[in-house]
């Protein structure tokens, strides 16, 4: 492991003269881990080091690095950036969301329990369901809206909480803070608590403050936002947890490349802006989905009708890109409207500058058994929005025309 994974990576090391834990979103993702300084060149952007090995002063003394998958010098300034704003000491990054995942459940062992949200992101609940219960761990799923129902859940094994807030793709919101509180006053053992931060990243949201262990993210939705790198990132304030996951990072090796390091550097300084547009366009085609013929019902975290509106005005500071819809009719119908449709592409993922649409049953959340969606409301006329940043004129236009093509099929 290299020298530098000693350190703190966040906030409290990112500048010399400024606190950029305190300062605001746009200035922490625009400066934090992308100081001149730190390269004897001065470049104003952190170049793309990609070195696989670093020259060392002296045999075991180094500059702070020494193998490509230990440590990066385009990496640790992503992770700096990361921490900052996640309002965390320490961020690390990897190949994937479903690597972070991966890392994070071999932080235990086998005849430990995973209490996981019952709705989740069709890869993780795959990974839980299919992989991860092969190796000695039991998994169980509760609706966390619940908290009776999660306080019930936790066994004297459990050792991993497991929950998205909001869910994916029903956007179902968890009071983070009361989970946490109810975890460690359920038992004595070391619990350790993750929220996927993906749907509002850290821009809207930080579970960190609210009490959770580690905050994940999966890098390739809103925070690179531009449809272009697989990537995911967990922060912490623990250093143990750190400690643990960074010598995981270099033990199993799925980091991701200084490319798409820089790449994400990049990203994230339009991260600001970008949510805002992706806030501003979903309300208004919300709002829009709400008066339409055509559709049954609306699922949005800014509409007055969404069941936990109250839980994100508490602990959210905006309400996100994603957006839910059942519309009227069938499957056939749901295919006719996405097939009719202009401007939206019909693609999985989320999160990017382009407006995506779905139909999460055949598409992102195939792989959930059919009794489990079928619990969960996942039907085949629910359809995903991920809304972007386009004009939202042209959207809703979009969207009108192809639900009054699809009207006449069932």
């Amino acid at each position: 492991m290299s020298a530098h994974s000693e350190k703190k990576n966040g906030a409290e090391e990112a500048g010399d003269d400024h606190s950029f834990k305190s300062s605001g979103f746009a200035t922490r993702a625009l400066h934090v881990g992308q100081e001149a300084s730190q390269w004897t060149s001065r470049a104003v952007v952190p170049p793309i080091v990609m070195s696989t090995t670093f020259a060392q002063f002296a045999p075991a003394v180094t500059a702070g690095f020494e193998y490509g998958r230990s440590g990066n010098p385009t990496r640790d300034s992503l992770e700096k950036a990361l921490a900052a704003l996640e309002k965390a000491d320490y961020a690390l990054t990897f190949a994937s969301g479903l690597a972070a995942q991966t890392n994070i459940t071999q932080l235990l062992k086998a005849g430990d329990h995973v209490l996981a949200g019952d709705e989740l992101y069709g890869g993780t609940n795959r990974y839980f369901r299919t992989v991860a219960a092969k190796f000695g761990l039991t998994i169980s799923y509760v609706d966390f809206c619940d908290l009776a129902a999660v306080k019930a859940a936790i066994q004297p094994t459990t050792r991993l909480v497991w929950f998205e807030t909001p869910t994916n793709p029903l956007l179902k919101v968890t009071d983070i803070a009361a989970v946490c509180q109810l975890v460690r006053a359920a038992t004595g053992a070391d619990i350790i608590t993750v929220v996927d931060n993906t749907f509002l990243s850290p821009y809207f949201q930080n579970p960190l403050t609210l009490g959770a262990d580690i905050v994940m993210n999966s890098i390739t939705k809103y925070i690179n936002g531009h449809s272009d790198v697989i990537m995911g990132a967990i922060a912490t304030n623990r250093a143990d947890l750190y400690e643990q996951l960074k010598y995981l990072q270099n033990a199993v090796g799925a980091v991701p490349s200084p490319f798409d390091c820089f790449l994400v550097n990049r990203g994230i300084k339009t991260l600001a802006l970008r949510m805002e547009a992706h806030q501003a366009n979903a309300l208004a085609v919300a709002r829009f989905l709400e008066t339409h013929p055509q559709v049954r019902k609306v699922i949005y975290l800014g509409l007055d009708s969404h069941p936990q509106r109250a839980i994100t005005r508490r602990q959210s500071s905006g309400t996100g890109g994603m957006v839910g819809i059942y519309i009227k009719g069938t499957l056939e119908t749901a295919k006719a409207f996405l097939s009719a449709l202009k401007l939206f592409t019909l693609a999985e993922s989320l999160g990017a500058v382009e407006s995506l649409i779905e139909i999460p049953s055949i598409m992102t959340h195939a792989s959930l058994p059919a009794e489990t969606r079928a619990a969960l409301g996942i039907d085949d006329t629910f359809i995903r929005l991920s809304v972007g940043v386009e004009a939202v004129e042209d959207l809703i236009a979009d969207l009108d025309q192809a639900l009054k093509k699809s009207s006449s099929v069932q």
